[in-house]
């Protein structure tokens, strides 16, 4: 049986979260590791836990709670984010958003248009890089609003590469609205290729999420030392996933278009280099 840190490695290795942890200090890589263990763990009880996901998605978010009550949690993962909550004086908000975002998931399953989708992703993702920044102890306001940009754009491009997993759950992160104007009909989404329509579609998403990734990624420049490292291996990510599903023009279906390392160490050179400057 595999340990259960060993189940998140796996999951870190193809997901956008934690692309430059293995360069950093270990005392940044503990506070991440824990980071998105939480967040994992909070992904898992919405989408594939087992019995009412509702009731036990409410019971950890008040277990959390108890990390600013001077509570004492029994949750292992609780009780290996407290030292970083601690250390850090990270506020509740952000981790309470990201239970309510899987809250959110068990009543809704559509999005009648971008801005609802937008909103959405505040609740999913901003948290995610206002906690990483928080770790860093990098709060000036312009660049959370920058990071805001940045991870809501790796979350429209994971709702990019993951139509078709999403589709087989019950759920459709393409607004409805923008389907309609392309001539998309859900049923598509079952197809084993994608039709010439949602081929269309899918580049609309795609740069869209690009532009908005590209308009996020000075925050680079406002940062220092290990911060600017992590924070880079976000956009580095975001940006070689752009480009993986350009390559596959538009078929998302057919296959779920990952970045290469080589592509995404590339770009954090660059980013490094340029401090996200064209």
């Amino acid at each position: 049986m595999r340990a259960p840190d060993e189940g998140l490695r796996e999951r870190e290795e193809s997901e956008n979260f934690p692309v430059a942890l293995r360069i950093l200090p270990q005392r940044h890589r503990s506070d991440l590791h824990a980071v998105y263990a939480f967040a994992r763990t909070v992904d898992e009880l919405g989408d594939s836990a087992s019995g009412d996901r509702t009731a036990l998605l409410l019971d950890f978010d008040a277990a959390l709670g108890e990390l600013w009550k001077g509570g004492d949690p029994t949750h292992p993962v609780l009780r290996r984010l407290r030292p970083t909550v601690h250390a850090h004086d990270l506020p509740a908000e952000p981790f309470h958003r990201l239970v309510e975002a899987n809250l959110q998931d068990q009543r809704i399953t559509r999005y009648p248009t971008f801005e609802d989708l937008v909103g959405y992703c505040r609740l999913s993702a901003d948290p995610v890089g206002r906690i990483v920044l928080g770790i860093f102890e990098a709060t000036d306001p312009t660049l959370v609003s920058l990071s805001d940009k940045v991870c809501t754009a790796l979350q429209l491009l994971e709702h990019c590469q993951d139509v078709a997993e999403d589709r087989r759950s019950g759920r459709v992160y393409l607004p409805q609205r923008e389907l309609e104007q392309y001539g998309v009909a859900e049923a598509d989404l079952d197809r084993d290729a994608a039709t010439p329509e949602l081929a269309a579609l899918m580049g609309f998403q795609v740069d869209r999420a690009a532009h908005l990734l590209a308009q996020g990624r000075p925050i680079v420049g406002g940062l220092h030392g290990w911060a600017r490292v992590c924070v880079a291996g976000f956009v580095a990510g975001g940006a070689a996933t752009a480009t993986a599903l350009r390559r596959a023009d538009g078929d998302v279906l057919a296959h779920s278009p990952r970045p290469s390392r080589a592509g995404t160490a590339a770009r954090l050179f660059t980013l490094l280099v340029t401090g996200g400057r064209r």
